[in-house]
């Protein structure tokens, strides 16, 4: 297979889109973001890369804490508003119904079928952007979302993000830590 190099770059091929929600000077603000993972399983963490101009991250520092939300393939419109305007220049706290859950100050996007409560653990400044890693402090799913007690993918049909394009996920690949099995050596 030949291969060409393209340079140097953060280059995942796909990402999680999510809403990063925080109260700013009192008002809940969110903003679009895909540079997100898990950081830890135990304590549970996990990180978003956020630009340090961003209005969000100015509530992120004030209150020590976030949310995560996972919008839904259908509200793809809502989702990408929230990156395209910053909330120091326009209101974003109706774009989304907003709630507050164990961590008080960590708005949650009502219409998200996903909401992540976190406090921040700690932050690394990485140059143009400031990696937060925040600790789980409770997950809160639409219960038709819910399968078998656990989120159901194809229920809460998240947005993904790749090269500059919102897709949705699309069919099952294979079972993780287990299609591997059937593996042969050459």
């Amino acid at each position: 297979m030949e291969k060409i190099t393209v340079g140097a770059m953060p280059y995942m091929s796909v990402m999680p889109t999510l809403l990063v929600g925080s109260n700013v000077e009192g008002r809940p603000n969110y903003m679009t973001a895909a540079w997100a993972t898990v950081a830890c399983m135990a304590p549970p963490m996990v990180c978003v890369a956020i630009n340090h101009a961003r209005h969000t991250l100015k509530g992120i520092v004030e209150n020590r804490t976030f949310s995560l939300n996972i919008p839904a393939a259908k509200d793809v419109i809502e989702a990408d508003h929230c990156g395209l305007v910053s909330g120091a220049n326009e209101d974003k706290s109706t774009v989304y119904t907003s709630s507050y859950g164990r961590v008080g100050t960590a708005p949650l996007a009502e219409e998200c079928p996903v909401n992540i409560e976190c406090t921040v653990f700690t932050s690394v400044d990485c140059g143009s952007h400031v990696l937060v890693i925040g600790e789980v402090k409770e997950i809160h799913v639409n219960k038709a979302c819910v399968t078998d007690g656990r989120p159901d993918l194809k229920k809460i049909d998240p947005i993904v993000y790749a090269q500059e394009t919102y897709f949705h996920l699309g069919g099952e690949a294979g079972k993780a830590f287990s299609a591997g099995r059937q593996y042969r050596k050459k």
